[in-house]
């Protein structure tokens, strides 16, 4: 009997060469950005179809991999100029960062444009990119079956009219605890999901960092808790680890309430992943059954 195909789950965000000041050192060009890592982590489960912009200092090597372990690249754009960076600082803890610098580079005139061969794309995650291209990416998706879309605080606070239209055409908004509070208006964190939820999105994840993510949904409450480090070295992408991994196991297990929070936890298990080296180091490496037995070890420790 033939297997089932696993969809393909398209991913349009930023690829980065980041300068980050971590206790452990200052590195500098790390490879990053939020498709990066959605898509790394994405590929362990499913493939991907990456739409994304570099810029003419972009190696070739880290390509080369996201090709290698199942990304379709044919969605990439190598422009003339240089590739989009963030320089930042971590706290000693890694509980906060400062943004000492944003340079948008190619990425200024970024402008999604779906190859026909991705428009039938049922799977999507719209990476943290501004709220006008996440809809012009979805009007060139002919019938997606689950979106999924993260946010900031800046496209909160300063486009918010567009944000209020992606939100109503998204099954799953993916944001922080701060972000659904300041896009609620409301503190109370279950009364702010409910606010949120009633702008559209059917699914709302709440990520909260080392204490893990909630779902909120139709279906209920769903706590998920983080995987706990022995050494954490480099926070930079794990949200969008989470993201990716996400969409990869629901892509290669099928879309329910049930695979929606075995996806949280197996969300979590391999985002922990991406904490423990710089940048995508780590997480270039790690394999399917690496995250099942993961999952299986955080599993462990919520059984009674």
């Amino acid at each position: 009997m033939n297997a089932t195909p696993v969809s393909p789950v398209l991913i349009v965000g930023s690829i980065a060469l980041d300068d980050l000041e971590l206790p452990s050192g200052a590195f500098r060009g790390v490879v990053g950005g939020a498709a990066t890592f959605a898509a790394l982590s994405t590929t362990i489960f499913a493939p991907a179809r990456l739409v994304a912009i570099v810029g003419e200092d972009f190696p070739q090597a880290p390509l080369d991999r996201l090709a290698e372990r199942g990304a379709d690249l044919s969605g990439l754009v190598r422009a003339p100029g240089k590739t989009f960076s963030w320089h930042g600082r971590y706290a000693e803890n890694l509980a906060s960062r400062e943004t000492l610098g944003t340079h948008l580079n190619v990425f200024a005139d970024f402008k999604p444009r779906l190859p026909s061969s991705y428009a039938d794309s049922e799977l999507v995650l719209l990476g943290n990119i501004h709220p006008a291209l996440q809809l012009e990416v979805l009007s060139q998706v002919k019938a997606p079956r689950f979106v999924v879309a993260d946010t900031m605080n800046f496209w909160i606070a300063g486009e918010n009219a567009l944000l209020r239209e992606v939100l109503a055409k998204v099954d799953t908004l993916v944001v922080n605890d701060e972000e659904v509070r300041q896009l609620a208006g409301c503190h109370n964190l279950r009364r702010a999901a409910a606010a949120v939820r009633a702008m559209g999105p059917r699914h709302l994840i709440v990520k909260r960092g080392e204490h893990g993510a909630m779902l909120f949904d139709e279906a209920g409450l769903f706590y998920a808790p983080a995987y706990p480090l022995e050494s954490e070295v480099d926070p930079t992408g794990a949200g969008d680890t989470f993201a990716g991994a996400l969409l990869g196991y629901v892509a290669s297990h099928g879309l329910n309430p049930i695979n929606l929070r075995r996806g949280l936890l197996l969300a979590g298990a391999v985002a922990s992943f991406c904490v423990e080296d710089v940048g995508t180091r780590r997480l270039e490496q790690v394999t399917r059954a690496q995250a099942e037995a993961r999952l299986a070890e955080l599993r462990e420790l919520i059984q009674l």
